[in-house]
């Protein structure tokens, strides 16, 4: 994805090497069509398997999910021909009533490998790549903002699979939009799956009020069979909490010695999130090796923090590391949003930015890492 404004990476500080670029100085413009054709796992989820998934063995929920989505993607069919792109289930399986329903739903807690799970299954799919779609809830929602729902519901109801990570519903515009764009696509033989922290029938519980949308609620947990996946946060299996953060003179000489890393004040760029789209904080990404932040605090309120949810998701998508100063990262969000309806997402973000400050703090000191 291009970006319209990316700053340049000229310059010297005290001849440590060229000046790190800025994220609040970037302002991405991403083409509609690119989000259609970018749909599929990210980086670092490409090299998933149902094979390298590991089963804690004793959560034996994750093997059972493990065979289900097996079972399910042989389910969808190989042949490559215009009427097999319409169902989702083998040749001399369609003159029988199509079994309901057609989606799988992968429930669990944060860092117990649903996304990984869910790649497993876009990568099993016999299918081409042109034919099946991987994208995250808000890439989805963002997705039908920029082409228009019709134009969306084309462009999707070809494909023979759609795989939906972090499924949540925030307001009642997603969940009637996607309980709409969802509805068409199964008609057109579209297969659904999906992960989430929560149950489909609760979805949007404590945030909106969901009591009123129930109709919309009900008949999207109708499109799935849902999948418990339990289990601890794989991230922070015998590991630490967050690693404790460098001093910010510390991290400005990191960021100018890591080779495509960018620097920002923290404050600065979440002002900065607020002015550009969610749909475009994965190109306000690209190029950059690692993130250095400096002055690190509690973020102020609910809407911020849900802004830096989604860049942590996009950070964690493409394998980039966070290399801070100021308070640690698993203290970025306070008590009140931490018991909250957001609660979880809340806690995904945590697990995900500790497990890239680790990544960050051994790129730093490894060779070539700390500035002299």
């Amino acid at each position: 994805m291009s970006t319209s404004s990316d700053p340049p990476y000229g310059g010297q500080e005290g001849g440590r090497g060229p000046a790190p670029a800025a994220l609040a100085a970037r302002d991405p413009r991403v083409p509609a069509e690119r989000l259609v054709t970018d749909l599929a796992p990210p980086p670092r989820f490409r090299g998933a398997r149902f094979d390298t998934y590991v089963p804690d063995p004793a959560q034996p929920s994750q093997r059972l999910a493990v065979k289900a989505l097996e079972e399910f993607a042989a389910g969808l069919g190989g042949a490559d021909s215009p009427g097999a792109r319409r169902t989702i289930w083998p040749r001399r399986a369609r003159r029988r009533p199509l079994p309901e329903p057609r989606g799988v739903y992968l429930d669990g807690g944060f860092g117990v490998g649903k996304t990984h799970l869910l790649a497993s299954l876009w990568h099993a799919a016999p299918a081409p790549a042109a034919a099946k779609a991987f994208t995250t809830f808000g890439e989805l929602t963002a997705l039908v903002g920029a082409l228009g729902f019709q134009p969306a519901v084309r462009a999707l109801s070809g494909h023979r699979l759609l795989c939906v990570d972090e499924f949540e519903l925030d307001d009642p515009g997603d969940t009637v939009l996607v309980s709409s764009l969802l509805d068409r696509l199964v008609t057109e033989g579209v297969a659904l799956a999906a992960t989430s922290n929560t149950l489909p029938g609760r979805l949007g519980e404590g945030r909106f009020a969901a009591a009123d949308f129930l109709r919309e609620i009900q008949g999207l947990a109708a499109h799935f069979r849902t999948l418990r996946v339990d289990g601890e946060d794989y991230r922070h299996r015998g590991l630490p909490r967050a690693p404790r953060p460098p001093e910010a003179a510390e991290v400005a000489r990191a960021a100018h010695a890591l080779p495509g890393a960018s620097l920002d004040d923290f404050p600065t760029l979440l002002a900065h999130l607020a002015r550009v789209h969610p749909s475009r904080y994965g190109a306000l990404c690209d190029g950059v090796s690692t993130v250095c932040l400096t002055g690190v605090r509690p973020v102020p309120d609910q809407t911020a923090a849900l802004r830096l949810v989604t860049l942590a998701d996009r950070l964690y998508d493409r394998e980039i590391p966070v290399y801070a100063s100021g308070v640690p990262l698993d203290e970025l969000f306070g008590a009140q949003m931490l018991n909250g309806g957001y609660r979880k997402k809340y806690f995904r973000a945590v697990s995900r930015l500790t497990a890239l400050a680790r990544e960050a703090a051994a790129r730093a000191e490894g060779p070539g890492g700390r500035a002299p």
